[in-house]
């Protein structure tokens, strides 16, 4: 089954900075497009960024775009989300998963492979 385990998350101050990281253990990850996605209470999970296998080509929600960065390591087998500029409602828990693709929009949730992992919370508060 392909599940990836996150880390990273804490909390915050409005105007920070966090660096998710997702990690792959049992496969190779850059055979896959990779998303990141979230939920905050109450809420559906919403896909926030994705970074295709191959050519690296990424794709970011609107609410994240020019704050948010992703990126992956082969090497390492790992995909990061550098997360600058929070704000309170980007407070949620996050999630990392292999996806269909990553080409010119987000990957819903109907395009991920195999099931969420255990999420890395992210809050931010004053």
């Amino acid at each position: 089954q392909l599940q990836l385990v996150e880390s990273g998350g804490g909390l915050v101050q409005p105007g920070g900075s966090l660096r998710l990281s997702c990690a792959a253990s049992g496969f190779t990850l850059d055979n896959y497009a990779v998303g990141w996605f979230r939920q905050a209470p109450g809420k559906e999970h919403e896909g926030v960024s994705c970074i295709s296998n191959g050519n690296g080509n990424t794709n970011y929600a609107d609410s994240v775009k020019g704050r948010f960065t992703i990126s992956r390591d082969n090497a390492k087998n790992m995909v990061y989300l550098q997360m600058n500029s929070l704000q309170p409602e980007d407070t949620a828990v996050y999630y990392c998963t292999p996806v269909v693709m990553c080409r010119f929009t987000i990957p819903t949730t109907e395009e991920i492979f195999g099931s969420w992992g255990q999420g890395t919370q992210v809050t931010v508060s004053s």
